[in-house]
């Protein structure tokens, strides 16, 4: 089933280290440790209740995101989600503007 993941564009939420959107290359048995290539941490979010109705429909207030640039990868320690985005979603997260201070 993680298998299905790997190589599409996913929402990676994880205990502690934060939400990220990038693509999961490489999940561990038990699904917590995730390599997750040309990844942005989503800092902040508006315009979607959850992070599923952001990986379903993006955001419909992307001035008021928060994502940061995209880096080529992390590795995640704690992640308790991994949730496919759909295409609308994907054209949707790829548009918000980097955010950094």
């Amino acid at each position: 089933m993680l298998n299905e993941l790997l190589n599409k564009k996913c929402i990676v939420r994880c205990d502690r280290s934060g939400v990220y959107f990038g693509t999961p290359t490489e999940i561990s048995n038990d699904g917590k440790l995730v390599k997750i290539e040309n990844v942005r941490m989503l800092h902040y979010y508006d315009g979607a209740a959850s992070t599923l109705q952001l990986a379903d429909d993006g955001t419909s207030a992307p001035e008021n995101c928060r994502f940061t640039k995209v880096i080529s990868s992390i590795v995640v320690t704690d992640a308790i989600a991994i949730i496919p985005c759909t295409d609308k979603a994907i054209t949707s997260l790829e548009g918000v503007k980097e955010w950094t201070r």
